[in-house]
């Protein structure tokens, strides 16, 4: 469950940096490995904050690490955060966006992701996404 104020009780464990990776009216998504919590589940570039690491530098390896895109942190705009309560655990989840001009050669890390997509944001909201994109994806494109 996601909340856009903290909630009462939160008590988050860590911060995880998303980024909505969009050209051309659409944004990429990384299809999930069966092996990895919530596999074959489709989700944006993201992950772990490591200790001492600004949001930006989480964002920008994040993204080269999981498809090979090369983003300097001038082409990333931050949108905000919301607070993630999950039975076991609670987290901040960060989420960016960046726009490119074309879509540049995807390589995505196989041990994490077996493919990835371009599809737009509503169409998005179709497929089996990982636990609460679809809001984050409404929240983001208003939708």
């Amino acid at each position: 469950m996601i909340y856009k104020e903290r909630p009462q009780n939160f008590n988050p464990k860590f911060d995880v940096v998303s980024c909505f990776v969009e050209c051309d009216g659409e944004i990429l998504l990384l299809h999930r490995q069966d092996h990895k919590p919530e596999g074959n589940t489709w989700g944006v570039p993201a992950g772990k904050v490591n200790a001492g690491e600004s949001l930006l530098e989480a964002v920008t390896r994040e993204v080269q690490e999981e498809t090979g895109l090369i983003l300097a942190s001038s082409q990333l705009s931050y949108f905000g955060k919301v607070f993630v309560k999950y039975p076991e655990y609670d987290f901040v989840y960060h989420i960016c966006h960046t726009k490119l001009y074309q879509k540049e050669k995807v390589v995505i890390n196989h041990k994490e992701h077996k493919g990835f997509r371009w599809i737009s944001p509503e169409n998005a909201l179709n497929i089996p996404l990982i636990q609460d994109l679809d809001a984050c994806i409404k929240l983001f494109y208003e939708l």
